[in-house]
């Protein structure tokens, strides 16, 4: 009976993060118009599937710290009723924030609700070593990192570009043009078929672009800059769903009959259904509502989020991807000087609030299942 328990409040948990989580790595394409809703929720979904695949593979440190070792005694963590209570107080938080928009921590939601049901079964009794060193510092300083490193990037990068208008105004252009017809008479017509002809143009790059030549020096740079975009998009979501699967994942480790592929799979399909039915208002406030967002801003802010989580989920610390992706919209928001620092100040309040109602809502349920098994 708790097993079976246990199994749906974590594939609800796993749904709730999907909800809240999947649609952050391409926000950033929706934001800019370089993708439709559709099209970015369809990437999404097929790269955090495959990021959550991997993690069997690539995320074995985090299994660990997720099941709760070291923060709670071993004896408390081998307690289905825990784990219960753990799982359901995460997902209660992380799906009242989804309905209500606001992109939060489910790592932060998970520390919330262990530290609640560990001080309700120890009566106060809780290791906070580990709980700094392993959760507290890496969640607060991740989103500071990325916004530095966000802010640093495209600062760089807009420096770079606006030296080289100043500095290389000129570029070869390379167009096909339209066919041209010359009428000699009425009844007689020459046509000159230059299709096949290529014209090279030596001019500057605002009257190339006035002329919609794609082509420079034989590259689309557009279609590259979006074929980038794109990849760094995946990479933010295939980051996320490597990070965030074992530690939901973890918390089914210690229940009898379950095999770890299996776990791993259910937590990634549930995670996946979650994103395509349960996305579109946290899609709205991370595209639209934290600041405005260009082609270039978007590749800077993806980069920079994609390369901290695989980074940290390499190392075993569980950062979390909001904040990191937070961070660094909110640092190019700074740098562009378009932040919305009322949106920020609300999605701060938000994160501050998740671990007090992750407790609360664990310890509530761990209340209740003492008093049912009783």
């Amino acid at each position: 009976m708790l097993t079976s328990i246990l199994f749906i409040s974590v594939c609800f948990l796993a749904y709730a993060n999907g909800a809240n989580d999947n649609f952050k790595g391409v926000a950033s394409l929706f934001g800019s118009g370089t993708a439709t809703f559709r099209q970015a929720l369809t990437w999404a979904t097929l790269t955090t599937m495959a990021g959550s695949l991997t993690a069997l593979f690539l995320a074995q440190t985090l299994l660990v710290k997720f099941s709760g070792k070291g923060l709670a005694p071993d004896e408390l963590i081998h307690s289905l009723p825990f784990m219960i209570a753990v799982a359901g107080g995460a997902g209660m938080t992380v799906i009242l924030a989804t309905q209500s928009g606001f992109p939060i921590s489910t790592t932060h939601a998970l520390l919330g609700a262990m530290a609640g049901s560990t001080l309700l079964a120890t009566s106060g009794n809780i290791s906070l070593a580990p709980l700094l060193s392993n959760f507290v510092l890496p969640l607060l300083l991740s989103p500071f990192v990325a916004l530095l490193f966000a802010g640093l990037l495209y600062r760089g990068l807009s420096m770079w570009r606006n030296h080289r208008q100043h500095t290389n105004n000129l570029c070869l252009c390379i167009e096909n043009p339209e066919n041209l017809a010359l009428a000699t008479n009425v009844n007689m017509t020459l046509a000159i078929d230059s299709a096949i002809v290529a014209s090279l143009t030596l001019d500057r790059q605002e009257a190339c672009a006035a002329r919609q030549a794609s082509l420079v020096l034989g590259l689309n740079l557009e279609r590259l800059r979006d074929g980038l975009h794109f990849c760094s998009a995946g990479a933010v979501c295939f980051a996320r769903g490597l990070n965030d699967t074992p530690k939901i994942a973890a918390l089914l480790l210690l229940a009898p009959g379950f095999d770890l592929q299996w776990i791993i799979i259910v937590v990634a399909t549930a995670m996946l259904l979650g994103g395509v039915f349960n996305a579109r208002r946290v899609a709205e406030t991370m595209s639209h509502k934290i600041t405005t967002i260009t082609h270039e801003q978007g590749l800077s802010a993806n980069l920079v989020t994609a390369l901290l989580v695989i980074f940290a989920s390499k190392l075993g610390m569980p950062v979390s991807t909001t904040h990191v992706s937070v961070g660094s919209l909110f640092g190019i928001g700074l740098v562009s000087g378009k932040a919305n620092s009322e949106v920020i100040t609300s999605i701060a309040l938000s994160w501050l609030l998740t671990l007090p109602c992750a407790a609360i809502c664990s310890a509530a349920i761990s209340y209740y299942l003492s008093a049912c098994l009783q």
